[in-house]
């Protein structure tokens, strides 16, 4: 799960469960959550360094995501109702 504010990247958590396989619902007794880890700064990109020598920038990759989502579910939300804005 991802938390946006506009198209930053403000939050999220992984959803795990020790006891399911990958192909499994984690909905189920036990599951932990587990935050993104903003604070660690090795999992983030190093300025001034060559590309491919530090880590990837993983919540850019999360907000672009993110923004995908937002605008494929702005396409269905169009598709049920298209008149949603005509007031009678």
């Amino acid at each position: 799960v991802v938390y946006m504010i506009d198209r930053y990247v403000v939050g999220g958590f992984y959803r795990m469960h020790a006891e399911r396989g990958t192909d499994e619902n984690l909905n189920a007794p036990g599951a932990s959550f587990v935050p993104l880890a903003f604070a660690e700064s090795s999992h983030l990109p190093r300025p001034g360094e060559k590309p491919g020598v530090s880590a990837p920038n993983r919540f850019y990759m999360y907000g672009v995501i993110g923004r995908l989502a937002m605008l494929a579910a702005s396409y269905e939300l169009e598709a049920t109702d298209p008149e949603a804005e005509v007031y009678e």
